[in-house]
């Protein structure tokens, strides 16, 4: 209201407006981290999974991969790390600060553990390698946005 158009007698509340900026749009690319990491997270207990109980299934035999370990290490492997790396892009998507950091690393841990796994099942691979890049861009990115919304 101006001054001309004020009632005499009116009292005008001081509204005081926030200078610190609301979430934008990037904060959907957060939720996104958050979705592709719990989707890794599957992939790679699937991927340990198969490993486990039906080794035949890759095209190389273990001797073959970057890391010459047996198939049943490996899907332990990719289980575990498929296990955290989903909990981590739930922590992520709840706004958890630990989880900015947590996900990165284990995009990055995910991300070499599929150049290893390179040789066994190549498309699969890089296909996890283009998520956790995705993850760790838009986490590393945008990020810091997801404090400010309210969950």
């Amino acid at each position: 209201m101006t001054e001309k158009h004020r009632a005499p007698g009116a009292v005008v509340e001081n509204t005081s407006w926030t200078t610190e900026p609301g979430p934008t749009a990037w904060v959907g690319w957060i939720a996104f981290a958050g979705a592709m990491m719990i989707m890794l997270g599957l992939f790679h207990a699937i991927q340990g999974l198969v490993a486990l109980f039906r080794d035949e299934y890759f095209l190389v035999a273990p001797s073959g991969l970057a890391i010459s370990i047996d198939y049943s290490q490996w899907g332990w492997i990719h289980l575990v790390l498929g296990i955290v790396v989903a909990g981590a892009g739930l922590a992520l998507l709840v706004g958890q600060m630990w989880a900015r950091v947590v996900a990165v690393l284990l995009a990055f841990l995910s991300a070499l553990a599929s150049v290893a796994f390179l040789a066994a099942y190549p498309i699969w691979s890089v296909l996890m390698i283009a998520v956790a890049i995705l993850v760790i861009w838009a986490v590393m990115v945008h990020g810091r946005e997801m404090r400010r919304v309210d969950v």
